[in-house]
């Protein structure tokens, strides 16, 4: 391999990590938007419980750790996580929207914004 070819790999990896490091900041206001699909499950008067299309606990989110949620997002998408109603929601959001729905959740319920 010769120096320009070098040069080339280490800029393009250097152009790579510089991307990924860009993190997307969420914006609670917008994630309240996009909350409406999560509110039946997770929110759900009753003991946050689910019955399709197996009963399950549907885990309250409100006062979770943004990466938190934002990382169990992206597992589900994966398939890391396993559950066809959570990969069916992860896969069509978008990484600035599940940004925006960690930043809404991650604040206490009475907390929120209104």
């Amino acid at each position: 391999m010769n120096t320009r070819s070098i040069s080339m790999i280490a800029l393009s990896l250097l152009v790579c990590a510089t991307a990924q490091a860009q993190a997307v900041t969420g914006n609670a206001a917008a994630g309240k938007y996009d909350s409406a699909m999560c509110e039946g499950c997770h929110n759900a008067h009753g003991g946050f419980k689910t019955d399709f299309p197996a009963v399950y606990q549907a885990p309250k989110l409100n006062g979770q750790s943004a990466a938190y949620l934002a990382q169990c997002l992206q597992d589900y998408r994966s398939g890391v996580r396993r559950n066809p109603t959570m990969k069916a929601v992860a896969d069509i959001l978008t990484p600035q929207q599940i940004a925006n729905l960690s930043a809404y959740y991650a604040v206490a319920k009475n907390q929120q914004v209104k």
